[in-house]
């Protein structure tokens, strides 16, 4: 950029006069540069919010292996269905602003990786592919905890009290008791899985219309 080659000549030339001539222009020169990284890296920058495509690309891959973590055909668990309510009309119906849009992605992708991250679940699931599961969704909810620091100021923000992610709580609040009844049986399990990645999917075509809505927002 332009400006950092401009910063970066100042400052070797500043650099480059005696010892006393150097305090002032050395303080402006701190002040520029702390004024360039704020307009680099402020809200829209490219600091801790950069909805890029490897992201979604990360949430399609924790999509497919939670296909590949099931161990029981789901016709023989036909008896075992539920319905669980998920709120598709909140999360997919295009209401969603930004920042309360990250908040219910937010809450997806936590409430997913707590599920899949219990003693029981540990008990239900390749070892290996559960591993791998619980990574990427680690990974996908490290980058939205500074997505959600970056366009609310805070990490525990208001929105988490607002009614789409409050309706993400009690969709996985239904899921949990449902296991408990059924006693974390297998079939239990393969119908929860099936779900998560009905909810997953809705993640990614989130992550999609909210890495488009960025697009929007940067556009001149």
């Amino acid at each position: 950029m332009a400006s950092e080659k401009l910063t970066q000549d100042f400052t070797r030339h500043c650099l480059s006069q005696p010892g006393s001539s150097r305090i002032f222009p050395m303080a402006f020169v701190l002040s520029l540069l702390m004024a360039l990284v704020l307009v680099s890296y402020g809200p829209g920058g490219s600091l801790g919010c950069d909805l890029s495509p490897n992201q979604v690309l990360l949430g399609r891959k924790n999509l497919r292996l939670l296909g590949q973590m099931g161990k029981l055909s789901p016709r023989f668990c036909l008896q075992e269905r539920k319905n669980f309510a998920f709120p598709q009309e909140m999360v997919e119906g295009g209401q969603l602003q930004e920042a309360q849009a990250i908040s219910v992605l937010h809450e997806m992708l936590q409430q997913s990786f707590n599920l899949f991250h219990t003693e029981r679940s540990s008990a239900a699931w390749d070892t290996t592919l559960l591993e791998q599961l619980r990574t990427g969704l680690h990974q996908q909810l490290d980058h939205l905890d500074s997505c959600l620091v970056q366009v609310t100021g805070e990490k525990d923000s208001a929105l988490g009290r607002t009614g789409p992610t409050v309706a993400v709580k009690r969709y996985f609040q239904g899921i949990h008791v449902y296991l408990k009844e059924k006693g974390f049986s297998d079939c239990a399990w393969e119908i929860v899985r099936m779900e998560i990645m009905r909810s997953l999917s809705s993640s990614v075509s989130l992550q999609e219309r909210l890495r488009m809505m960025d697009g929007d927002l940067s556009s001149p």
